[in-house]
């Protein structure tokens, strides 16, 4: 990617995260110009940590994206659209209201083992190297299973409430979130980013064929099980905290390879800053909604990424009838 190229995804980036936490401003001058001590508590306490989780989620999103479609050789494979988000949520549902370890370390360990176990049983089903149709059946085959168990997990709770608990977390959000577990999504984020960054070269050569990688001495299955275990614990780090949101795992590595001339590997980075834009932009047009109206951030994802992903589907649809 040219240098050019990534200070502007650096500027686009840094401006949305200072329009996060400063929206709406007419509100927090006010705050600020009646109360200083408590318009700095807002901006610590409350806007603070959601533009905290919005980039560190999203920016985690776009790199497991670009390092899973550079693994599967395909460009529909994705966290939410291979089950992975899906098998997190599972994951924690069944850590908190199941097995009762609702604290923040058996949340995350819940989401990361379901998070696994989804990417796990998509390599069992669909194999290394799917066809298009193939790995969409099975990722929806998982998160249709996972979204049915989650489901039964709720029902089946000792809690009567656990249905309206998790309502909110199941569709994202990232509203009433401390600093705390803003650190506790985003230390791990950041330290799956920087790791899968690494494996750049390896997926890149991958993209000549598997015996080309292994020519070059790459370990496939070291390589394959260390994007799957680190996409796992980044991803189920950030939905135990925010719940699952999809799509932008799916659109920013698309935008992010024709940054790189179409580089798998290469493409994990620029993925993560396009990734954590994407979340962050989606999270200022939920504050959109009517006062006292919660809209889910990942209800916006869906209406912005679906029309994308049907749009892609029908490409290579049609590049395959041709």
């Amino acid at each position: 990617m040219s240098r050019p190229a990534t200070l502007a995804l650096a500027a686009t980036l840094l401006l949305l995260f200072a329009l996060s936490v400063a929206t709406p401003w007419r509100q927090l001058a006010d705050l600020l110009a009646g109360d200083r001590a408590l318009g700095l508590a807002v901006l610590q306490e409350l806007r603070l940590p959601r533009a905290l989780l919005a980039l560190s989620y999203g920016a985690v999103l776009g790199a497991a994206g670009a390092a899973i479609q550079a693994l599967f050789a395909n460009p529909l494979a994705s966290p939410d659209l291979t089950g992975t988000t899906g098998g997190a949520a599972l994951g924690a549902v069944l850590s908190a209201y199941i097995l009762g370890f609702s604290g923040p370390v058996g949340l995350s360990a819940g989401a990361v083992l379901g998070a696994v176990g989804a990417l796990l049983l998509l390599l069992a089903l669909a194999g290394r190297r799917a066809e298009v149709a193939t790995l969409l059946l099975a990722g929806l085959a998982i998160s249709a299973l996972a979204g049915a168990l989650t489901t039964v997990a709720l029902a089946l709770a000792p809690s009567p409430f656990a249905f309206y608990d998790a309502y909110e977390w199941l569709m994202g959000s990232l509203v009433d979130r401390s600093l705390a577990q803003a650190a506790f999504a985003a230390v791990p984020a950041l330290a799956t980013i920087l790791l899968l960054a690494r494996t750049a070269r390896a997926l890149d050569s991958l993209a000549l064929g598997e015996e080309a990688a292994e020519a070059l001495g790459y370990r496939l299955t070291r390589l394959r099980v260390g994007v799957v275990c680190l996409s796992a614990v980044g991803v189920g780090a950030c939905v135990a905290v925010c719940g699952a949101i999809g799509f932008v795992g799916l659109v920013a590595p698309i935008f992010a390879r024709r940054l790189t001339r179409g580089h798998p590997g290469s493409a994990i980075f620029p993925a993560a800053i396009i990734g954590g834009a994407l979340m962050t932009a989606a999270d200022l047009v939920t504050r959109v909604a009517p006062m006292g109206r919660a809209l889910p951030i990942g209800v916006v994802t869906a209406l912005l990424g679906a029309p994308f992903f049907l749009r892609l589907v029908v490409r290579m649809r049609w590049g395959l009838a041709r």
